[in-house]
Order: structure tokens, then C-alpha cells, then sequence
């Protein structure tokens, strides 16, 4: 099952990429060169979110309607579009792992997480997301 959320994209120019917010999750954000790149970033920035509620026990808020969101001046001069992502709530979570690592390392990751509010387990989900994400291979 899908979730169908709006964007608000923040026209760019041939100098500047555009900016896109995802009001309905707070500090929800992404960029791109083009309007495709601007969903496909969109879908990639969504899902990370997610994520990371779901690790951090968050619940989700509800999605208000486009219209809701086009009324607030904030994003007056926007371009508005929706975006469906996989309901990750519907999906089976969390697995237990056990992994070996340095031990400064370690340390040097719960200090990074404590200062990103972060969890151990939630930094290095995000960590390796984000490098599968760059190597086109989720």
C-alpha cells in the first residue's frame, strides 16, 4: 500500500537546483536540477524520513489535504505536486544483528548519533541507505 503525499517545490533557475519541503513531515526536505529529479529526490527524501521515524518509535501525522498546505503563504509562488511512497508502517521492520567493529569507531558513531538525535541503529540504518541510495542500488 501507498501513502500519497504533497510537495511544495520552490522554483529554480540555471543557477539554483529546486527546493523541495514535504509539509506534512517537518524537517522533510530534498533538491534537484529538473522537475524529475525533484520527484525521484522527493520519493528518496519521503522514504529516509520515514525510516527514521519508524526507528525512533514516531508516530506519523496525518496527511492534510493539498489544499490545506496551498493556502499557507509560506509557500506562496510554489509549484505544488503529489508524490506516492510504500506505507513503510505495513512493512515487516526491524531485524537484530550482530556486527564487530573498532571500538572507537563504535564510540565515534554514538557520539555522532547522540548529537543528531539520533539512535545507534537509526545512524547506521541512515548511513548505509543513504550509500546504497548513491550507488543506485536500492
Amino acid at each position: 500500500m501507498n501513502i500519497t503525499f504533497p510537495i511544495a517545490i520552490e522554483p529554480g533557475d540555471r543557477d539554483h537546483a529546486f527546493g523541495v519541503v514535504v509539509p506534512d513531515l517537518p524537517g522533510c526536505f530534498s533538491a534537484g536540477d529538473s522537475m524529475e529529479e525533484v520527484l525521484e529526490k522527493s520519493r528518496e527524501a519521503i522514504t529516509l524520513h520515514m525510516e527514521g521515524m519508524i526507528a525512533e518509535g514516531m508516530e506519523f501525522p496525518a496527511v492534510k489535504p493539498i489544499g490545506d498546505h496551498m493556502a499557507n503563504p509560506e509557500f506562496s509562488g510554489w509549484i505544488w505536486a503529489m508524490v506516492d511512497v510504500e506505507d513503510l508502517r505495513e512493512t515487516p521492520q526491524s531485524v537484530q544483528v550482530h556486527i564487530t567493529l573498532p571500538k572507537q569507531l563504535l564510540t565515534r558513531i554514538d557520539q555522532h548519533a547522540t548529537r543528531q538525535h539520533m539512535t545507534r541503529s537509526g545512524l547506521l540504518a541512515d548511513a548505509a541507505r543513504q550509500l546504497l541510495m548513491s550507488s543506485h542500488i536500492v
